[in-house]
């Protein structure tokens, strides 16, 4: 009789279902440093774990597809220190999701493990997600815009000024649209910044654009930017032994001819 009354309670409990667990979505720079060639003393690797910070996803990317793509960004604040000639830019690791103020100085750097040319647009971005002008801010005429991996691409470059953030009224930051291709874009380049239309640019995203994930290095943010970085933006390549990039974008593009994908450059006043 007791047996048959305790049946009875357990089939008359509420049935309490536990939320499923959500799988650690990390990678490491070994995933994405592996393409960078070898160095030539091997020294011992710093491994560097990236956590998923852009929203999950229903279906997230399969990270050992082959159709998967990954591309290297870093922001970097700068700061200058002394006068005149003897004046010094410190740059300092940022995340993606970092509140500008105005007059900060920004500097960018791209790093892909693929062969390719990239190219920036830029858009003022203001409240209620409306858009300033649309144009081409990478490459200018006489840059060099080719990708492989290893290779930094500064911008702005190493000799230029860094952007200095001096956001308008009612502007909330700049979007970036980096696209990279795997033959250069037929585009009439000159000394300035080239209009693109806004028909052009939804072509490009309608083409390139796909699922995208971003991971941010854990505890990365404040590192300064290493002197194999700086020399990278030249003739050195930085090995798998060099520091990898801050954020990692994971990308799986309609179409191996090309990808595209957006940054914001937020500002808060």
């Amino acid at each position: 009789m007791t047996r048959i009354i305790l049946l009875i309670l357990a089939l008359s409990l509420p049935l309490v279902v536990h939320p499923q667990q959500v799988k650690d979505r990390s990678i490491t720079s070994e995933e994405f440093t592996k393409q960078r060639p070898k160095p030539k003393k091997p020294r011992p690797q710093n491994v560097r774990k990236y956590r998923l910070a852009s929203d999950p996803q229903a279906k997230p990317i399969e990270l050992s597809s082959p159709s998967t793509v990954k591309i290297g960004v870093t922001l970097w604040k700068v700061e200058r220190a002394g006068e005149g000639r003897s004046t010094k830019e410190i740059a300092r690791r940022v995340t993606t999701n970092t509140q500008f103020h105005e007059g900060d100085l920004i500097r960018l750097s791209i790093e892909a493990p693929l062969s390719g040319y990239l190219y920036v647009i830029d858009r003022d971005w203001f409240t209620g997600d409306s858009a300033g002008q649309t144009k081409l801010i990478f490459p200018l005429h006489g840059e060099d815009n080719r990708l492989e991996a290893g290779k930094l691409i500064d911008i702005p470059g190493q000799d230029d000024a860094p952007f200095k953030a001096q956001p308008g009224p009612g502007q909330t930051g700049e979007m970036l649209t980096i696209i990279v291709t795997r033959s250069p874009l037929s585009l009439s380049l000159s000394n300035k910044e080239l209009p693109i239309p806004n028909a052009q640019v939804a072509d490009w995203t309608k083409m390139w654009s796909g699922m995208t994930e971003r991971f941010e290095m854990i505890n990365g943010s404040g590192e300064v930017r290493t002197i194999e970085e700086q020399e990278a933006t030249g003739t050195r390549q930085l090995t798998r032994d060099d520091p990898p990039p801050q954020t990692i974008y994971v990308l799986t593009p309609r179409s191996g001819d090309g990808l595209l994908f957006n940054l914001l450059l937020a500002y808060v006043r």
